[in-house]
C-alpha cells in the first residue's frame, strides 16, 4: 500500500486550527467500516477503489475511505439533535489507474442540526472554513469551485418532464456516468424489458422479487457471493428494468441538460445561464438561486470572489450529497486532485436511521495537498 508522505507538525497544526476553533469536539471512527453499506451510498463501481477485508463466515469490511458516514453514524446513535465535530486520522481509497497514495491523511468537520429554517448561513460558513484550512496550507494558487445538487432538481423540473424520468434523473445527478448514459437514450435504441430477468422482475414489490431471485438461484445450482443480498440485487434489476421502459429525453431537453452541465463560470454568469437554459416552469429554479445570494454574501468574507467559480454539475465520489457542494482546487494539481472537499448531506441521516428533516453539512482537507512543501 502506498502511504502518502509525513506532514509537518507545524503545517497539520495550521491547516486543523480553523476547524478546530469553531467549537467543534474531538471525534473519531472505527478503522473498519460495513462494505454494503458504503457501496448501497457510493454505488457498485466504488468497490475497486476500497480495502475489502472479510473475516471466515463473517460479513465484508473495508478499511475507512472517508470519516463522513462514520461520523453521521455515531451521531444519529448518540441521539443529539445538533453537534459539531472535527477529526483527523487516515484514510484507505485508491484511485484508478494511477500511483497516488491509498493511505492519507484527513481533517475535517461535520455539521448536524434539526429541521427547519434555513441552510445558506451553515453550508457558507462550512465551505469558509474549508477555504482558510486549505490557504493555511501555504499554497498560493489555490480557487473555490462551487455546485449545487439540488439546482439541478430544480432546474430539471423547470423542463416539464414526466416524474418518472425527473426522478431518475435527479437520482443519478452526482453520477456522471449514469447520467450521460441517460441523455444519450435520445438517440439509441434499448431493449424494452432491461434484460429477461429484469423484465421479469419489474412487475413486483421488493420482497416478491427477492424470493424470485432466489428461487431462480437455486434452480441453477447458484451460490451468491461478494456480501449482496438477493433483495439488494433485485432492486437493481427492478430499477434497470424501470429506467429501461420508460420514457426518453427529447433532443431538445437532453441538449438544455447537457448546457446545464458544462456551466463553469464566476457566479454572476453561471446563474445567468442557468436562466437562460431552463424551461418554463422555473419558480424552484429561481428559489433556489435566491438562496444562493445569501451563500456567496456570507462566503465572500472568507474566500475572494476572483477566486470563486460556479459549475453546477460539480459533484464527488460519495453521491449522497444533496446540497451545495464545493471543492478547494490547486492550480499545481488539477481539477483530479482537490485540496478539500465538502457539501450538504441531509438525506444521509435518514438512510442511515436518523431523522427525515435533520441536516447536516461538512467539508474535509487533505494537509499533504495543502501544504505547499506536499503534493506536486
Amino acid at each position: 500500500m502506498r502511504v502518502e508522505p509525513t506532514v509537518p507538525a507545524e503545517v497539520l497544526a495550521a491547516v486543523r486550527a480553523p476547524l478546530e476553533s469553531a467549537g467543534a469536539e474531538r471525534a473519531d471512527a472505527p478503522l473498519l467500516q460495513p462494505l454494503n453499506l458504503l457501496l448501497d451510498l457510493a454505488g457498485e463501481a466504488m468497490r475497486a477503489r476500497l480495502f475489502v477485508v472479510q473475516a471466515e463466515g463473517g460479513a465484508e469490511s473495508c478499511l475507512r475511505p472517508d470519516f463522513t458516514v462514520a461520523i453521521a453514524r455515531q451521531h444519529i446513535e448518540g441521539g443529539r439533535a445538533a453537534g459539531l465535530y472535527w477529526y483527523e486520522g487516515a484514510a484507505f481509497r485508491s484511485a484508478a489507474g494511477s500511483d497516488r497514495p491509498e493511505e492519507f491523511v484527513q481533517i475535517g468537520l461535520e455539521m448536524f442540526s434539526p429541521g427547519g429554517g434555513a441552510v445558506e448561513q451553515a453550508d457558507a460558513e462550512i465551505a469558509g472554513l474549508a477555504w482558510r484550512s486549505a490557504v493555511a496550507g501555504g499554497r498560493d494558487d489555490l480557487s473555490l469551485a462551487l455546485g449545487d445538487v439540488a439546482l439541478f432538481g430544480a432546474f430539471v423540473d423547470s423542463l416539464g418532464l414526466a416524474e418518472g424520468l425527473a426522478a431518475r434523473l435527479r437520482r443519478v445527478a452526482g453520477r456522471p456516468r449514469l447520467l450521460w448514459a441517460e441523455l444519450a437514450r435520445t438517440s439509441s435504441p434499448t431493449d424494452a424489458t432491461g434484460g429477461t430477468l429484469a423484465g421479469l422482475l419489474s412487475g413486483l414489490d421488493q420482497a416478491q422479487a427477492a424470493a424470485l431471485l432466489e428461487e431462480v438461484w437455486a434452480l441453477a445450482g447458484v451460490e451468491p457471493v461478494g456480501g449482496r443480498g438477493p433483495a439488494e440485487i433485485a432492486a437493481r434489476l427492478v430499477r434497470k428494468a424501470e429506467a429501461t421502459n420508460a420514457p426518453a429525453l427529447t433532443e431538445a431537453q437532453a441538449e438544455a441538460i447537457r448546457g446545464f452541465m458544462a456551466i463553469d463560470d464566476t457566479p454572476a454568469y453561471a446563474f445567468a445561464r442557468m436562466r437562460e437554459l431552463a424551461g418554463p416552469n422555473d419558480a424552484a429554479l429561481k428559489a433556489a438561486l435566491a438562496g444562493w445570494e445569501t451563500r456567496l454574501l456570507e462566503l465572500s468574507r472568507a474566500a475572494p470572489a476572483d477566486r470563486t467559480r460556479f459549475t453546477p454539475a460539480l459533484g464527488h465520489a460519495f453521491d449522497y450529497y444533496d446540497g451545495i457542494t464545493f471543492e478547494v482546487r490547486s492550480a499545481a494539481l488539477g481539477t483530479e486532485r482537490p485540496v478539500a472537499v465538502g457539501g450538504r448531506y441531509d438525506g444521509l441521516l435518514a438512510r442511515l436511521g436518523g431523522p427525515a428533516d435533520a441536516r447536516a453539512v461538512g467539508c474535509m482537507v487533505r494537509p499533504w495537498r495543502a501544504w505547499t512543501g506536499g503534493e506536486a
